[in-house]
């Protein structure tokens, strides 16, 4: 194997910097050891690391980068948890040995929250959000984590920042996932607000709860099930659909048809986690096949490598894609069994039948 060393230091040299980056008993260090199958030998502030070039390459630049990230801002030190390097292992690409570039398509959005600024992880979704900015229309489908509907919100919420839209409407179908909630108590927003948290709290850490409250009085942002939407023309509008798995093809119909000029819509969605009874097709699946070919649109379709969630999620969703395949599988092979059977048991008959045939 192809083996590279390389030495940097990180300067200033700080003790309680080094620490904040290690993290205690060196859990930051592992964990980037692990991910990239690499060594990482520490005395002080200099750095030794032995593996493959591009992974060398890609610990030494995160090691940089993090170490700033650790400098004090207004006394209050930067701490580096396991979440931050895990994010820095995606926005590097390296796992997927891509050599496409993620910071140039993370300038369009710039948006500053609790957690820094928000830009894309992985080149799916720096391309998800190229797509978002150059289409008026824009489909995001993957499975959980990949960021679908959180970039969705941070490109509303940049959009509306630089007064390119007038206001944010947020909906999703209210179907329940797989279980019955029976009778939810309160008045209509309180009844809705359950299916519709996930939106709420990226928006809450984007521009804290305070502004989002004073946004959503003045009906700049509107959160609202999928079937207020009928009979509206929504003009100077950022609109997400998210859940969309679980519309049928009348309601996806109908709100595609809702946008208006100046005005841009983004669909999320899982086609692998439809609650919709088995009878009913779901609208995101039907407006795949349907709308391919429109030019406006844009489909964007997400895998396990772009999850950003904690690593074990990624390893979930490969286990069921996995089980799912192998159920295909052993469904069509048991089907073409039965045919065989079916043909077997015909063809006597039939031959048993051509027999009286010539006898008579």
């Amino acid at each position: 194997m192809n083996v590279t060393i390389k030495e940097i230091a990180l300067e200033p040299a700080d003790n309680k910097r080094l620490l904040n980056l290690c993290g205690h008993f060196d859990i930051n260090i592992k964990q980037l050891e692990r991910r990239l199958g690499i060594e990482i030998n520490r005395r002080d502030n200099k750095f030794k690391l032995v593996g493959k070039g591009l992974c060398i390459e890609a610990a030494a630049d995160i090691l940089q980068r993090l170490y700033v990230d650790t400098a004090p801002v207004r006394g209050v030190e930067g701490d580096i948890d396991p979440e931050q390097i895990h994010l820095a292992i995606k926005e590097s690409g390296v796992l997927e040995q891509s050599a496409e570039s993620v910071p140039d398509f993370g300038k369009a959005i710039n948006i500053r929250t609790k957690r820094g600024i928000i830009k894309p992880r992985t080149p799916n979704q720096a391309q998800y959000i190229a797509n978002i900015l150059d289409h008026d229309i824009t489909f995001g489908v993957g499975p959980a984590g990949t960021g679908k509907t959180y970039l969705a919100v941070a490109a509303a919420v940049d959009a509306l920042e630089r007064q390119d839209i007038r206001r944010i409407l947020l909906t999703r179908p209210a179907v329940e996932a797989g279980e019955k909630l029976g009778f939810l108590p309160g008045d209509l927003s309180q009844k809705v607000d359950p299916y519709l948290r996930p939106l709420y709290d990226a928006l809450f850490e984007m521009l804290g709860f305070e502004r989002v409250e004073k946004l959503i009085e003045r009906n700049v942002i509107e959160v609202a099930p999928l079937a207020y939407m009928r009979g509206r023309t929504l003009n100077d509008a950022f609109i997400i659909l998210d859940e969309s798995q679980n519309t049928t093809i009348e309601q996806m119909k109908m709100f595609l048809t809702r946008i208006g000029f100046n005005s841009k819509a983004v669909i999320t969605g899982d086609i692998t986690q439809i609650d919709l009874p088995r009878n009913i097709k779901s609208g995101l699946r039907h407006a795949i096949d349907v709308l391919a070919d429109v030019e406006e649109i844009s489909f964007n379709f997400f895998h396990s490598e772009d999850v950003v969630r904690h690593p074990v999620v990624a390893r979930i969703v490969n286990s069921y894609e996995a089980w799912e395949e192998a159920d295909q599988k052993r469904r069509a092979a048991q089907a073409e069994e039965r045919k065989r059977e079916a043909q077997a048991v015909s063809t006597p008959a039939a031959s048993e039948a051509g027999d009286k045939q010539e006898s008579q």
